[in-house]
């Protein structure tokens, strides 16, 4: 099985500069379809789904290698080795803005700037830091979702995305999360919410945009400010948008965002 083909990667434009679009927890690469056409004039676009996720090949999926964020990290220098990506561009949204670090921290040749959306290295409270959840929230929150999928689904996705006087915004969340294996989003989450990747921060050589929306109830202004803290060279730009997914939500703002920072 081709790297490209387990992924379901999908290239568009012939840019010099690549850019390589990772989605977050339960979506698929259609999530970047509002940014991805503000780029695609200008730079290689490259869009994936994470093993488990959207049209990935669900065959591929491997319980031992998944059981960390290094197993999707790795796939990403796949995808990068298969397409000759080096000196690119990373885009993350939530816990693949963790994966992306862990991929430009083992090949840093691969991407000189990160874009960071809504990123956390760690979801639970630890001491002074604040994940925005404590350990007690994130085990009730799994076993809720080991219970009963759909209902947690349909419970946790308008909180994601917040914007409530937008509710078709959370329904795509919704049918999007119903649209994973359960087995496998399980596992994903555990290892989302139980991550610790603060250690990983200061290793990181590219620079890197975080991008932080005013009130997110995943990931707290608080959490982007230590991103952005522990960062070796890094810019904070708080977004006037709500909710995790300002990529969906306020795209226009997202972008503009972005582009400071590519041409910066």
């Amino acid at each position: 099985m081709s790297v490209l083909a387990r992924n379901n990667v999908t290239v568009l434009g012939d840019g010099e500069t690549t850019m390589l679009f990772a989605h977050g927890y339960g979506c698929d690469q259609n999530m970047w379809r509002l940014i991805t056409p503000a780029f695609v004039d200008t730079h290689r676009i490259v869009l994936f789904d994470h093993v488990g996720s959207g049209r990935s090949d669900i065959t591929a999926y491997d319980r031992a290698k998944y059981s960390s964020l290094q197993g999707y990290a790795d796939d990403i220098l796949e995808i990068c080795d298969a397409l000759s990506i080096t000196h690119g561009v990373f885009v993350g949204h939530s816990v693949s803005a963790m994966i992306g670090i862990l991929a430009a921290i083992k090949e840093p040749e691969r991407f000189d700037r990160l874009v960071l959306i809504g990123p956390s290295p760690r979801y639970i409270d630890d001491g002074d830091y604040v994940g925005g959840f404590t350990e007690d929230d994130i085990r009730e929150m799994l076993e809720f979702q080991d219970s009963n999928y759909l209902g947690w689904s349909s419970a946790l996705a308008p909180v994601i995305m917040a914007n409530e006087d937008r509710p078709e915004l959370s329904a795509e969340l919704t049918n999007s999360f119903c649209r994973t294996n359960p087995e496998i989003a399980k596992q994903f989450a555990a290892v989302t919410f139980l991550s610790d990747n603060r250690a990983d921060l200061p290793k990181l050589q590219a620079r890197a945009l975080v991008l932080q929306c005013q009130r997110d109830a995943i990931a707290p202004i608080a959490v982007g400010e230590y991103v952005d803290e522990h960062l070796r060279d890094s810019q904070l730009v708080i977004l006037d948008a709500t909710g995790h997914c300002p990529h969906l939500s306020a795209p226009e703002e997202t972008i503009a965002a972005m582009r400071a920072f590519l041409m910066g």
